[in-house]
């Protein structure tokens, strides 16, 4: 919190200027050297961001022991600011308008042209679903109906729906017997067979059968059930496509519990599963991955896993594409601290849906787990944890860990609500409400027994597509990696941001350390090494480029469709940050390893809007890239560090005039912050 004068109450923002923390010590800024904190407190609703009022001032003290117990709440505070901002630069309407006439004036206002679009005049009769799913078979009316429903909810869900068979749309009861739950379950799978899908029984409620649970109250004699209703790719472009990071302390099982859910069979306890995941020899002698592992795990359209049916054979990328309609792809990051920047780059350029915490059950969330756990709430990722090696923890250390992990997620910082999931029913309810960002599922494991490994394949199965993506937008691609195939030539992966993109399809590629673009066209596409003649936006894809060398491209560059107008590039930006942890202030001159997506380049502070920043603070920021300039957009989100995390933030604007400083008299401040009276 920035120095301010005891008398005078300062306008606030937003809720993040009440609070400052560093990430790694909970530490609050030390004002004049010592650690009580005198501010005026601004009392805030946090769900709907609006300042409710002014309390009287108060001073914290806080202890050396409490950097578990107060966790970062900045941190949180600035990871939904940020979601504000970028969701506020979405493409909206035009602007109001007003049109003068010599009689009149005409106002076109955007608000009557949302309701009027809405069509409510144009309502049509509401037809309960108890009637069209318990309608006759001979009803085409009610199939027809029940068939428009489904394809709306399917479409809405990217290609699958969860569909609760005995509650209305409202949630009403629609108090089925067994025998009318059985005809209504009929009644759909047909609705369903007309749109080329299939259902699959999650759970069920007084009806019987494999999954049937029991029910919470005696009165209770309804019965009910969910049904994953999934859609049959029709082609490669069709396919559900999730990106799930997965991060975590080094020796945590992250590469282990990818192997042991890719091939289906299970370790050993002496690393047998990781070893296919390894990229590098080195990686295979010591065990540690050190650079960025891909894996893929797909599901058929009746929600079984897609696995060889020869024990142990690991199926190919080709194999698992072809028979999957839902395909999960996993990052495998690095875990020793070492390798921080290989974990930093791969968690920001793969632009991932889930982000999935590995902790050993006999470590606990130590070293760089907690690093990780702060970096995916700045990138507001939905987080699930797996706790691994429970076979060989004794009980009183896993409750440790557990209690140890409740009391982090639980924190002002994480804002999570922790679920263990213990059973099926746990499983599936909470893999639908996860998208809601507040609910943690913590799952334990073992790699070496298979213990509860079929809950985290089911709940891998149900969850719900997440992230935003305008495909109707211009196309936009960020360059991830790089490759040269023989006979194949130069070739660009990464994950398509915007827009549509086809085979044969003119783009440009850059910028180079000129800033110059350079013309090329799109020989080939391919997804999970099967090739396709289209992609668009959400979707992670491999280019082969024409006429480009290996040696001209890196990563960091994007790919953008041929204008006329050349894209423009700049060295000079302007963020707003949030000073996570420093030892010292932080002045002009200060250079730090920036990463903005896919880019990863050393950046010098070269104005701020004071005079200089500490632990906890929040400011706007002028960078300069060291090296070349960069394509950026409003929005983008940024990480910067030196050694481990000093900050994130938001691009506010790219560009920089000097003429126009962020803070005029910045430099008449003294060392407290106070302005220098005139000579």
């Amino acid at each position: 919190m920035a120095d301010a004068d005891e008398g005078a109450s300062a306008p606030v923002s937003e809720p993040l200027d009440l609070v400052r923390l560093s990430l790694d010590e909970i530490v609050f800024v030390k004002l004049r050297g010592d650690r009580e904190l005198k501010g005026r407190l601004h009392a805030y609703d946090s769900h709907c961001n609006l300042v409710l009022g002014d309390v009287e001032e108060t001073i914290y003290v806080v202890d050396d022991d409490e950097d578990e117990e107060e966790p970062m709440k900045a941190l949180s505070e600035f990871a939904d600011y940020v979601e504000r901002q970028q969701k506020s630069r979405q493409v909206l309407k035009p602007p109001t308008t007003v049109t003068s006439n010599k009689d009149s004036t005409v106002e076109d206002h955007a608000e009557l042209d949302i309701i009027d679009s809405l069509g409510l005049a144009e309502s049509v009769t509401h037809v309960r679903l108890k009637e069209l799913l318990l309608s006759g078979a001979d009803s085409d009316e009610g199939l027809s109906q029940l068939t428009d429903i489904l394809r709306n909810r399917i479409e809405e869900g990217n290609g699958e729906t969860l569909f609760e068979l005995g509650y209305e749309n409202s949630g009403e009861s629609m108090a089925l017997t067994k025998d009318e739950w059985e005809a209504a379950m009929e009644r759909l799978q047909a609705a369903a067979s007309t749109l080329n899908a299939e259902c699959r029984v999650l759970i069920t409620r007084n009806v019987g059968g494999e999954y049937d649970v029991e029910t919470v109250s005696e009165k209770d004699k309804h019965a009910d059930g969910k049904v994953m209703i999934r859609r049959k790719p029709d082609t490669v472009e069709d396919v559900i496509e999730l990106r799930i990071a997965v991060v975590g302390n080094v020796d945590a099982g992250k590469s282990t519990m990818l192997g042991v859910l890719v091939k289906g069979s299970l370790d050993d306890g002496r690393g047998k599963a990781r070893v296919n995941l390894f990229r590098h020899k080195h990686e295979i002698e010591s065990g540690r991955t050190s650079s960025v592992g891909m894996e893929i795990m797909g599901f058929d359209s009746r929600g079984e896993v897609v696995a060889s049916a020869v024990p142990g054979r690991k199926l190919s990328w080709e194999e698992i594409g072809n028979r999957s309609a839902k395909v999960i792809s996993f990052t495998d990051l690095a875990g020793h601290e070492r390798y921080l920047r290989t974990t930093v780059f791969g968690l920001l350029s793969s632009s991932p849906n889930y982000c999935l915490l590995m902790v050993a059950a006999n470590n606990g969330l130590i070293g760089m787990s907690k690093e990780h756990l702060g970096i995916a709430l700045a990138l507001n990722v939905p987080v699930m944890v797996v706790i691994t090696k429970i076979d060989i923890c004794p009980p009183q250390i896993l409750q440790q860990t557990i209690q140890q992990l409740t009391r982090i997620l639980k924190s002002p910082g994480a804002r999570k609500i922790p679920i263990l999931i213990k059973n099926r029913e746990e499983c599936i309810n909470t893999a639908t409400q996860f998208v809601s960002q507040r609910i943690c599922p913590i799952f334990q494991v073992s790699n070496v027994t298979g213990e509860n490994l079929d809950l985290v394949r089911t709940f891998l199965n149900i969850l719900p597509h997440h992230g935003h993506y305008d495909a109707r937008g211009p196309f936009e691609f960020r360059v991830n990696d790089t490759f040269s195939v023989p006979f194949v030539g130069t070739v660009v992966s990464g994950v398509v941001k915007s827009g549509v993109i086809h085979t044969g399809d003119s783009i440009l590629i850059g910028p180079d350390s000129l800033g110059q673009f350079a013309t090329t066209a799109i020989r080939s596409i391919e997804r999970k090494r099967i090739g396709v003649p289209v992609c668009s936006a959400g979707q992670s894809a491999s280019f082969a480029l024409k006429r480009v060398r290996r040696k001209d491209v890196r990563k960091g560059m994007v790919v953008l469709p041929k204008l006329e107008q050349s894209p423009k590039v700049y060295r000079e930006f302007v963020a707003e940050v949030l000073i996570l942890s420093h030892a010292t202030t932080i002045k002009t001159k200060y250079q730090a390893m920036l990463h903005v997506g896919s880019i990863s380049q050393t950046c010098a502070i070269i104005d701020i809007d004071r005079a200089y920043v500490r632990t906890g603070d929040r400011a706007t920021v002028a960078f300069r890239f060291v090296q070349r300039p960069e394509y950026l957009a409003v929005g983008d989100r940024l990480l910067f560090r030196e050694g481990r995390t000093k900050g994130l933030g938001i691009v506010k604007s790219v560009g920089y005039d000097p003429a126009k400083p962020l803070s005029p008299d910045a430099s008449k401040m003294d060392e407290n912050g106070s302005a220098v009276p005139a000579a």
